[in-house]
């Protein structure tokens, strides 16, 4: 039998899902709602993005995931969220802390009157091991330019302050990271150290990432796989690869900047898969 023949005889392999959002609606203030009715799987040790213009719902389906919707007057009304295969919906933050994902919100949320080593310890909050100094080590080895910063973190530059906050969440040692906007207010050459940065603890630490951003190049360029958003829903999902190479994707959501980019829902040639609808 030919080697061709014996692959193709070959399964693929099942990836093992970590977490699983299936048709969740999130409302705020008991009246607002804003998601409505997302899904989505992010496979064990691959880095998932989620894309999207401003308002359509990204960032609260972070929060939606950590706990933090309580915080802002939000709730999962309908559907369901699993991690490990355990409903974890509208559970509190530290909860969800505990059971392993930690969240690098948007604008970085350092403690800029405590130290770089103080923010760091405060990332392990959760934990009661003797591992905590050779985790500072490790983040160390990811963002050298942190061990050389003794003054306060509000001293630090948008981009270490950036660093120190993914460097907090490793400390928490999580089974997965949400990332927030990550490139946020930093320059090209600093996203791209940054996202390289994240790519190596993807692969290097075997962390699980969701990751929102608006930078959607950089982000597809590092993703395994990427969801597009808009008002509150799915509209289309692939490859990282598959989404570059998208031609709708090119036209109405690569080309350009943010105020020159299009809507899908007026798209007469997109058809959006049943699951979406």
């Amino acid at each position: 039998m030919s080697e061709a023949a014996v692959k193709s005889d070959e399964k693929p392999v099942e990836k093992e899902i970590v977490l699983s959002v299936n048709n969740i609606e999130v409302v705020y203030d008991e009246v607002i709602l804003v998601l409505r009715g997302i899904s989505l799987d992010v496979p064990k040790g691959e880095l998932v993005t989620l894309l999207g213009p401003n308002g359509a719902g990204k960032s609260t389906t972070l929060k939606a995931i950590s706990g933090l919707l309580k915080t802002e007057d939000g709730e999962v009304t309908r559907g369901t969220i699993e991690f490990k295969g355990e409903s974890i919906a509208n559970s509190s933050p530290d909860e969800i802390v505990r059971k392993g994902i930690f969240q690098v919100m948007e604008g970085r949320r350092i403690i800029e009157d405590m130290t770089v080593i103080e923010n760091l310890r405060l990332g392990a909050y959760t934990r009661r091991d003797k591992g905590i100094k050779d985790d500072i080590e490790k983040v160390f080895h990811y963002f050298p330019r942190l061990k050389e910063r003794t003054g306060m973190a509000g001293y630090l530059s948008g981009g270490e302050q950036q660093m120190l906050a993914i460097g907090r969440a490793i400390m928490a040692r999580p089974e997965m990271i949400l990332l927030d906007e990550p490139s946020m207010g930093l320059s090209p050459l600093l996203v791209k150290e940054v996202f390289g940065i994240i790519r190596n603890i993807n692969k290097e630490q075997g962390i699980t990432m969701l990751l929102v951003e608006q930078n959607a190049n950089m982000a597809l360029h590092s993703a395994n796989y990427g969801y597009v958003m808009e008002s509150g829903k799915i509209v289309l999902d692939g490859t990282g690869e598959e989404l570059l190479n998208n031609e709708d994707m090119k036209e109405f959501y690569l080309a350009g900047g943010e105020s020159e980019r299009k809507s899908f829902k007026n798209l007469k040639s997109y058809k959006r898969r049943k699951r979406w609808m």
